[in-house]
């Protein structure tokens, strides 16, 4: 019969800071793109096809 370890996760290290970090600063290049593409678009679907194109979705244009 073995034991459950629980052990408590690791401490964050530099490296998974700085992914932290790099992927806010992706989300609101994201977010700011959706929304230059909803401001710049002539109708609904050209706002889908041109934000598929670039492979955002309109939740893109939402931070959280």
């Amino acid at each position: 019969m073995t034991l459950a370890r629980h052990a408590s996760p690791p401490p964050p290290t530099r490296i998974t800071q700085a992914r932290a970090v790099e992927d806010r600063h992706r989300a609101v290049q994201n977010a700011r793109a959706a929304r230059t593409v909803a401001g710049h678009a002539a109708d609904v679907e050209e706002c889908s096809q041109l934000l598929a194109m670039l492979g955002l979705d309109a939740a893109s244009g939402k931070l959280r």
